[in-house]
């Protein structure tokens, strides 16, 4: 599950800063980059224990406000000096993010944490696929697939509707990705993903308050939500800002590739969801297609 700042990498192109060209990766790099891969899955474990209070929709908007707390601070947008063609799309970006966070959690809620963000996984996996002319990007292609099989399987108790929101998620991650780009291009720094993150929080506003109205959070609850928030998208996206100025983008970007696997792991160990063999087969596939693909690419 992206962060504010994972999301605009191993494809995305960072906006925060360029990676010095350095060929290893010391031991303070390699432990941020654990710190905030952890992080951002405790994070949606976390939130997921509120999902019998306040439901997905609840911790997804109590997220969103502290990712655009956290943005704000960090770039500063000068929002009244943006033109219209800026503004467009960091309005997309807006809508987006929120989709991409909401139809996750959803996700999350109905098939789990480590099959929902590895479904998502696929998002940025496209792009990098998308973007070459290599035959050998053919065959990563068909592993992900073969691991995407696996996993929607017909099988009596699957949830498709579930494993859609996971797709669909992983649909608003490549956008994402897309968006970032041409904010990055048109905006300096982090203002334009600031003022995304903000006009996200603002379209959630009447979103929580109706939550918090007909469904009242009880302190576990709202903690549970508000940590989902702050690990999961404000120490991701602080943890990156020190990393990718330290860590080559194709290490960061492989290392990022093991975020299913991490995601699987949080979600046995914390939440007790565990999977069956043929699961963590298909996710081996989808992280195997993506490690690959970084590890061959030529600049």
């Amino acid at each position: 599950m992206p962060g504010a700042s994972a999301a605009t990498t191993p494809s995305t192109g960072t906006s925060h800063g360029t990676p010095q060209p350095s060929s290893r990766v010391g031991l303070a790099g390699v432990a941020t980059m654990a710190g905030s891969g952890l992080s951002n899955q405790t994070g949606a474990a976390l939130g997921s224990l509120a999902f019998p209070v306040i439901g997905p929709v609840g911790v997804v908007a109590v997220r969103q406000y502290v990712a655009a707390a956290v943005l704000f601070a960090v770039g500063r947008p000068r929002l009244r000096e943006f033109t219209r063609r800026q503004w467009w799309p960091v309005l997309l970006l807006a809508v987006v993010f929120g989709t991409m966070n909401l139809s996750l959690y959803t996700a999350i809620d109905r098939v789990g944490l480590g099959l929902a963000v590895t479904l998502e996984f696929l998002g940025p996996l496209s792009i990098a696929l998308a973007a070459t002319r290599r035959r050998m990007d053919v065959c990563y292609a068909l592993i992900a697939a073969a691991g995407v099989v696996t996993l929607m399987r017909p099988r009596p108790s699957a949830d498709y509707l579930g494993m859609g929101l996971g797709l669909l998620a992983a649909a608003c991650w490549a956008s994402y990705i897309l968006l970032n780009r041409t904010v990055g291009d048109r905006i300096p720094g982090a203002q334009g993903s600031a003022a995304a993150a903000g006009v996200s929080a603002l379209m959630f506003l009447p979103v929580g308050i109706v939550v918090a109205v007909r469904h009242p959070p009880t302190l576990t609850a709202a903690g549970c939500a508000v940590a989902a928030g702050v690990l999961s998208s404000a120490v991701p996206y602080l943890a990156d800002l020190f990393t990718l100025r330290r860590v080559p983008a194709p290490a960061f970007g492989l290392f990022m590739s093991v975020n299913p696997v991490l995601a699987a792991v949080v979600g046995w160990i914390g939440l007790g969801q565990r999977l069956g063999w043929a699961d963590w087969a298909g996710i081996g596939a989808i992280v195997a297609a993506n490690a690959l693909s970084i590890l061959t690419s030529r600049d």
